[in-house]
């Protein structure tokens, strides 16, 4: 499957909240078709297989993602709790989820989009009440807002993700040294 959406948080529902990149200066909406946000709920395994979403639904998946993502902030730095944002999440937990099938061929989840947000919204609910509450950090790349949980040895993860910002920042810090470094050719 040809992947367009990127997963190096650590945990679907962070990978969810991220999926409006750059949320404080060049923002870019990754889910901004119905087609985009099955395409998300395939690619993050949710679910197996999805029937075509609408814009009703995409509008319901962004609100539901800005409530996350206010969540995961909030518990991130040790604030409180906005009440919207609980109330939107609290509401999509509520709604009927996907529910996996047993076939021949294994595991198998089938879902609707309102579905498959409600799975979404029901293990946002217990990443927000859960145990990884203390492992949630912020990239450290600037440009970056992606949160992840940090399960790394002392905490020392820097970046959502090697791949992503990781080499990018490590590779631009390189560059920086090779240029201040007396002695170096090319610069």
């Amino acid at each position: 499957m040809n992947r367009d959406h990127v997963f190096v948080c650590g945990h679907p529902v962070l990978d969810f909240a991220a999926t409006l990149r750059a949320q404080r200066s060049a923002r870019c909406e990754m889910l901004a078709t119905p087609e985009r946000l099955n395409a998300w709920y395939l690619e993050s395994g949710l679910v197996d297989t999805i029937t075509p979403a609408g814009e009703d639904d995409v509008r319901d998946a962004i609100a539901v993602r800005e409530a996350v993502y206010q969540l995961v902030t909030g518990r991130r730095l040790g604030e409180g709790l906005d009440r919207q944002a609980v109330a939107v999440l609290n509401a999509a937990a509520r709604r009927a989820p996907a529910t996996p099938q047993l076939t021949p061929a294994g595991r198998h989840t089938d879902a609707t989009p309102a579905q498959a947000l409600a799975t979404l919204a029901r293990a946002a609910v217990e990443l927000l009440s859960g145990p990884d509450v203390p492992l949630l950090k912020e990239c450290g790349n600037p440009e970056c807002t992606r949160v992840y949980i940090d399960r790394s040895r002392g905490m020392r993860r820097q970046w959502c993700g090697m791949e992503s910002c990781g080499n990018r920042i490590k590779a631009a810090a390189y560059r920086a040294r090779r240029k201040t470094t007396p002695g170096t050719a090319g610069g």
